[in-house]
């Protein structure tokens, strides 16, 4: 009898330690799956400072985009692995004004909001060219590759979607004129990422996107741009004429806000 009972205490010890260690794996692989891309986050002026100065082992053709944005490989060792390269002096380019500028800009401006959606962007100088250097974002996956903007899970649903209103927002706020699906990624925890943005930023001040929500406090800080904060943000990127388009922009987005307020309600319209 005793035996018999010694015999089904080591059985139910082992199932047990076998269901702990299934527990664990499966929460190790969730973890593992939910990784976040966002790694400059704390760390912005880091991984600008790596950008400005890492060595470049190599350089290679990306294979995608009318202007050619090359992919540098960085020396190991570093925050990251690489970076995108995009040498691209305002002007013209199939129809649309661009420049590398617009990206660090862009940058400026999601700093300046408190986005996050924008990876680390920095002037820099290769091979005796100026342009704009990107933190290679991974892992991620671009909507294009995705087949259309995803569906999020019941956990991520709410913020996936305040996500999509906030980039929207930005878009708008931006003028950005190529918010195509091969520029909106979303890494494994459910974060949105926003990269390309050298057709943005100019005189334009149509709007981008359509929407029914806005994310109030992403809004309050819109309305508290003024030509002042702007210009110490981006001046440096951007004329005193872009610069005021951002404004307007902003106005425009101010009476669609207020028709939508109008039609359906503030309780319906701001996210809180």
């Amino acid at each position: 009898m005793r035996v018999t009972r010694r015999i089904a205490a080591v059985s139910f010890l082992f199932t047990l330690t076998l269901a702990l260690s299934s527990g664990t794996a499966r929460a190790q692989a969730g973890a593992a799956e939910e990784v976040s891309a966002k790694i400059w986050l704390g760390k912005a002026p880091e991984m600008e400072e790596y950008l400005k100065t890492a060595e470049i082992v190599k350089i290679e053709d990306v294979g995608r985009g009318v202007t050619n944005p090359k992919r540098a490989h960085l020396a190991p060792g570093g925050p990251f692995e690489s970076m995108a390269w995009k040498p691209l002096r305002p002007g013209m380019y199939s129809g649309f004004w661009e420049s590398y500028k617009a990206e660090i800009a862009a940058y400026e401006i999601d700093k300046l909001l408190g986005l996050d959606m924008v990876p680390p962007t920095v002037e820099r100088r290769v091979k005796g060219d100026l342009g704009a250097a990107i933190m290679w974002i991974a892992p991620t996956q671009s909507f294009k590759d995705l087949g259309g903007p995803p569906g999020a899970p019941p956990k991520h649903f709410d913020s996936w979607n305040r996500q999509m209103v906030k980039a929207k927002m930005f878009d708008n706020l931006i003028g950005n004129r190529d918010p195509n699906l091969g520029n909106w990624l979303k890494d494994p925890a459910w974060n949105l990422i926003l990269v390309d943005h050298s057709r943005a930023l100019t005189s334009i001040k149509d709007n981008v996107h359509k929407f029914t929500r806005v994310d109030a406090l992403l809004w309050e800080k819109m309305k508290g741009l003024t030509d002042e904060s702007l210009t110490a943000a981006v001046g440096q990127w951007l004329g005193k004429g872009e610069i005021k388009a951002i404004l307007e922009r902003r106005d425009r987005m101010q009476k669609d806000i207020d028709k939508l307020v109008k039609d359906l309600g503030e309780a319906a319209v701001f996210m809180k």
